[in-house]
């Protein structure tokens, strides 16, 4: 029989369990619990589309057997099981690559629960166990298979007696340690225990043979009764689903406890909202807003949905439809008594009872998300971190057509709070003369605090929004404006400012015509690059900036041109000069007397503004040439 070996990340996964470096060694048995779980809600899943098989509850169950002389604990179900094939597959290799940057790669705290964060449930039985054995029968095939390993170098599949599908998974505990007593998983109250902490509502019945002690019959009425002990066959798990619990009953702890056991997350959930409708459309639901974002929430492998139950019986895993996307972060259950149980997915789409459901779950989340941000700005803004990003693409997704019911949840850096605030915080502070909502984007607090034009508002005590994340930009546009008041970036030629009292006699008609020569033979040696370039008195310490005329800033056309179909965009783009700065008066004279200083200036000042506002500049050698020239 040849031993396959593991696949590499599997191995080095193998290893991480064998090695023993988790406190919470216990969460093996929920995971092995929750596993036989799924195996029979396959096989009911499976009922759906297949009429020649039906499924009856009654058969389907979850047997714990601990065997303290041979120092083994079995877990087995009458689940769907698994072929050869599908031993190899899901056995032999991490269920999802790329999530293997563990303890070795990063630092961790000592209880982060790896185990859960990167999908690999049945890999836990190993920081148990020395030995594991799986015996298996798919529902869909006549042989069953054996698969056997030792730990990280590697298994064996082989074939099987068993007759009835399912699985049924043997640990051979490892020996006793001085920080680790095995044999503790051996002993029945604490099976018993594990089961009610972990697995409470796993919806199948998880039974144990116990031995019990007794009164014997023929001295119950004794004065000096006798006992006598006899096996009984308990289940472990209430099997109510807490969705059907009166609210009243429950405490966060027990909501906090099914969203672990349902693998919802490995988090503590920032909130919860339980749902009970009664009416035309009558149905339960638990919902949990998550308090960290899953590895994959950003990337286009995450999957959306609530787990849809028909009278406490799976549907679907992930039903989508129940959500819309900026609130695809929400997780937990629905259960409706009125979807039938014998309609296919795509009907089910399709469904009006499923369009009801999904507009309340809409309704109460976003009542949950304005409560938080009212009552409790901390955890709101935990929230916002985590899921700030997939907010901001709702308000300009599907053509902005939810911003109106998203811009209040909104969070913005901002210039005078040095903290996170809201549009309607913004705009209530407006001083009575300021037109515009401001905003300054970049790629840090720290870069956008240094931007010439920022410090112009600011000298005005106007409020700045810093928006640092690629996609704030998209939102603003999108918006467009906020009770009235309409967003205006700070690099926008037109402020809205009114020019310093003591520069409105600074000019002449003939020093007007000087600079107008001056500003064109500069546009002229920059090019294409510029739309204009004009000379500003806002600016007090810097020189000049770039400025943009139109609707595209130059962050944006940064952001559409690291797009893949980008393409090349081009903001149109002002050079503003400090007209009061020592260097323009520099200007002025070699403007008159020295061509080459003059074209000189005028390339390291452009270049200058370019670097100031993020651009790349066009030859980083002429620069650094003029520089030197220049010393």
């Amino acid at each position: 029989m040849e031993k396959k070996e593991f696949k590499s990340e599997s191995k080095r996964l193998m290893d991480l369990m064998i090695n023993s470096i988790y406190t919470n060694k216990e969460i093996f048995l929920r995971e092995l619990i929750s596993n036989a779980s799924d195996a029979i809600d396959k096989v009911y899943y499976k009922t759906l589309t297949d009429k020649d098989k039906e499924f009856n509850k009654e058969d389907y169950y979850i047997r714990i057997h601990p065997d303290k002389d041979n120092r083994t604990l079995t877990i087995e179900d009458t689940g769907i099981g698994m072929t050869e094939l599908e031993l190899d597959d899901n056995l032999g290799t991490i269920a999802k690559s790329g999530s293997c940057d563990f303890k070795s790669e990063q630092e961790m705290e000592e209880d982060f629960d790896i185990i859960g964060q990167f999908g690999v449930g049945f890999y836990s039985a190993f920081m148990v166990a020395d030995k594991v054995i799986v015996e298996t029968k798919s529902i869909d095939e006549e042989q069953s298979y054996i698969w056997t390993s030792e730990g990280a170098d590697g298994y064996t599949i082989e074939p099987g007696t068993r007759k009835t599908h399912g699985s049924k998974i043997t640990l051979f505990l490892k020996e006793n340690s001085e920080d680790n007593n095995y044999d503790d998983y051996l002993e029945p109250y604490r099976i018993q225990h594990l089961v009610e902490h972990y697995s409470n509502f796993i919806s199948y019945p998880i039974k144990m043979v116990t031995e019990k002690s007794r009164v014997t019959e023929a001295t119950k009425d004794s004065e000096n009764p006798e006992y006598e002990t006899y096996l009984s066959d308990d289940v472990l798990n209430s099997m109510i689903p807490i969705w059907r619990k009166n609210k009243n009953e429950l405490t966060d702890d027990d909501y906090n406890n099914f969203y672990h056991d349902k693998r919802l997350g490995f988090d503590a959930p920032l909130a919860h909202v339980h749902l009970s409708v009664e009416g035309m459309m009558s149905y339960k639901a638990i919902l949990y807003i998550p308090g960290q974002a899953p590895f994959d929430y950003y990337t286009r492998d995450y999957e959306k949905g609530l787990e849809l139950y028909s009278n406490g019986v799976l549907i679907m895993e992930k039903c989508s439809e129940l959500l819309p996307d900026y609130f695809s972060f929400v997780k937990g259950v629905v259960d409706s008594e009125d979807i039938s149980l014998n309609i296919s997915r795509e009907m089910l789409q399709q469904d009006k009872q499923l369009r009801l459901i999904s507009r309340k779950i809409d309704s109460r989340i976003s009542e949950e998300l304005k409560k938080m941000l009212e009552n409790d700005r901390e955890t709101y803004e935990k929230f916002f971190k985590a899921f700030g990003n997939q907010i901001k693409v709702g308000t300009y997704d599907k053509w902005g057509q939810d911003k109106d019911k998203l811009q209040d949840f909104l969070l913005f850096h901002s210039s005078k709070e040095g903290k996170l605030v809201t549009l309607k915080e913004y705009v209530s502070r407006m001083p009575e003369d300021q037109k515009y909502i401001y905003y300054a984007t970049g790629s840090s607090l720290g870069q956008i605090e240094k931007l010439p034009q920022v410090s112009i508002i600011k000298d005005k005590n106007y409020e700045i929004l810093y928006l640092t994340e690629t996609i704030d930009e998209f939102v603003t546009q999108t918006l467009r404006q906020y009770e009235e008041k309409e967003f205006r970036s700070v690099s926008s030629q037109d402020l809205g400012l009114e020019a310093p009292k003591e520069n409105d006699d600074d000019q002449s008609d003939e020093v007007s015509e000087i600079d107008q020569k001056l500003l064109e033979k500069m546009k002229e040696i920059i090019g294409d690059d510029v739309v204009k370039v004009k000379t500003t008195a806002h600016l007090k310490d810097d020189v000049a900036y770039l400025s943009t005329e139109g609707d595209l800033s130059i962050e944006m056309e940064m952001t559409l041109n690291t797009m893949p179909q980008g393409g090349d965009v081009k903001a149109q783009k002002v050079l503003e000069i400090n007209k009061n700065h020592p260097v323009y008066d520099k200007l002025k004279t070699y403007f008159e007397s020295d061509d080459e200083q003059f074209n000189l200036y005028t390339e390291l000042l452009y270049n200058q503004a370019r670097l100031i506002a993020g651009l790349p500049l066009d030859d980083v050698v002429a620069f650094t040439k003029n520089i030197s020239k220049l010393m």
